[in-house]
């Protein structure tokens, strides 16, 4: 077997860096780059969440009324609203 004691007890070189910490970290532009990205982020899903709710609304609103149609056009349905939304006259009161 070879004699590696010589190999032992050279000296561990030390590790330099050839970068600056400075040109590798993004600074302060880079920490309002992402901040704008991300209040840009939360904006879009506050109007993403509206929008999808207004939608749904008006699904909602759509299938009431065409529920209320086919029961008026069935002749079983609830009576009819004048437009001022009371009841026309004979029919039951509210509760």
């Amino acid at each position: 077997m070879p004699d590696l004691r010589w190999l032992a007890a050279l000296p561990t070189p030390t590790p330099t860096s050839t970068v600056r910490a400075e040109s590798v970290t993004p600074g302060v532009a880079g920490f309002i780059a992402i901040a704008v990205v991300a209040v840009v982020i939360v904006l879009l899903a506050i109007d993403m969440l509206r929008r999808i709710r207004r939608a749904q609304y008006r699904v909602d609103v759509r299938e009431q009324l065409d529920a209320e149609e086919a029961a008026r056009e069935s002749g079983e349905g609830a009576p009819e609203r004048r437009d001022d939304g009371d009841l026309s006259p004979g029919s039951p009161a509210k509760d």
